[in-house]
């Protein structure tokens, strides 16, 4: 049968199918992580690749273009990801990769880098198997590095006949304006709360609610919170962070192993929330702990909630490879705790 999308994302389905024959040689897909961005993605690859579309134009599923994408095996497509991504995968090819990565003690790459796209160059200018052309996906596009984005910005300017580009991106403002300028942008939207609560529980979950305020409606982040010790461990800093005397050393050793991202997220949220209520909104993130944020909010001063917040987004991009993990994640804390005792914060980011 003809794929689909989720739901949410119906009417840019419909547009992108009924667009398959005019479509430009570069789409900037953008959205919130964890809404599906990079299924739809595949999916507008496959359709444009079948031998048999139906009459929307979606995949067939059944014919060896579709069998192809099936196994990932298309000679047509390819895929850009970070080394890092690649390895969470489980399919076998990249189990190789892993175990490189692994006897050489070297932690996998965070970003898409020049020899990953110079590598492109054999494939670009192959003739395509078949007559839906080549399809090359950069997922996400903004962990490109500079070198990597201006090698692909060559290819973007003049690529040949038949050869699309897809960028897939969580923050499209990390992008240079260049790789911006040379793509037709496609949003993809954040589903309304009751459509991914009604998703969630058609895949099982039984309490889709907090999961959803956690990730911002994002449903597919919603579905991975319950494959870990995501719960337990969230408890355990909110708990810290809720605390009338909070000891923030104390705190860190107990979640030294939790990964800093993950942590730089939940305080994020936990920042933002105190925000909302000085500002005479509702917590959006933490309903659960409403009423300890109700009684920290009114301690504090606005300014220095929104400085740390601000600091904390600040450290973004470089959380996911800090040169100490167990430090940055003290430094992390222990600046929370100087906002508690109404200490003037300027940055995090010395820490």
């Amino acid at each position: 049968m003809p794929v689909s999308v989720y739901p949410w994302h119906a009417e840019q389905w419909r547009d992108i199918l009924a667009r398959r024959n005019s479509l430009p040689h570069a789409l900037l897909f953008s959205g919130r992580e964890g809404i599906g961005k990079i299924d739809f993605v595949r999916k507008v690859a496959q359709s444009l690749a079948c031998e048999t579309p139906a009459a929307d134009g979606a995949a067939c599923g059944a014919c060896q273009s579709c069998r192809w994408f099936a196994t990932g095996s298309h000679p047509d497509y390819r895929e850009l990801r970070p080394e890092a991504l690649r390895m969470a995968d489980t399919d076998g090819g990249d189990e190789i990769v892993v175990q490189e990565a692994s006897a050489s003690k070297r932690k996998p790459s965070q970003d898409i880098r020049i020899e990953d796209v110079r590598a492109l160059q054999d494939f670009i200018f192959l003739t395509s198997h078949q007559r839906g052309g080549k399809t090359i996906v950069l997922y996400p596009a903004e962990a490109m590095n500079v070198h990597a984005a201006n090698a692909l910005l060559k290819n973007l300017e003049e690529p040949p006949a038949g050869t699309r580009f897809m960028l897939v991106s969580h923050r499209p403002s990390e992008l240079p304006a260049t790789i911006h300028s040379r793509c037709q942008k496609v949003v993809l939207p954040t589903p309304q709360a009751g459509i991914a609560e009604r998703w969630l529980r058609e895949q099982g979950m039984a309490e889709p609610a907090l999961s959803l305020a956690q990730t911002g409606n994002a449903p597919l982040l919603a579905l991975t919170m319950n494959e870990d010790d995501y719960w337990s461990q969230r408890k355990d800093l909110l708990n810290g962070l809720a605390a009338h005397e909070p000891e923030m050393l104390a705190l860190a050793e107990k979640l030294r192993d939790i990964p800093p991202a993950r942590l730089l997220g939940w305080l994020q949220r936990w920042t933002y929330d105190l925000l909302r209520i000085r500002s005479g909104g509702a917590v959006r993130y933490n309903p659960d702990y409403q009423k300890a944020l109700t009684q920290i909010a009114a301690k504090l001063r606005s300014i220095e909630i929104a400085r740390y917040h601000r600091a904390l987004l600040q450290q973004q991009r470089t959380v996911s490879h800090p040169l100490n993990p167990r430090l940055h994640v003290e430094q992390m804390l222990l600046t929370y705790a100087a906002v508690l005792r109404g200490e003037r914060l300027n940055s995090l980011a010395a820490s």
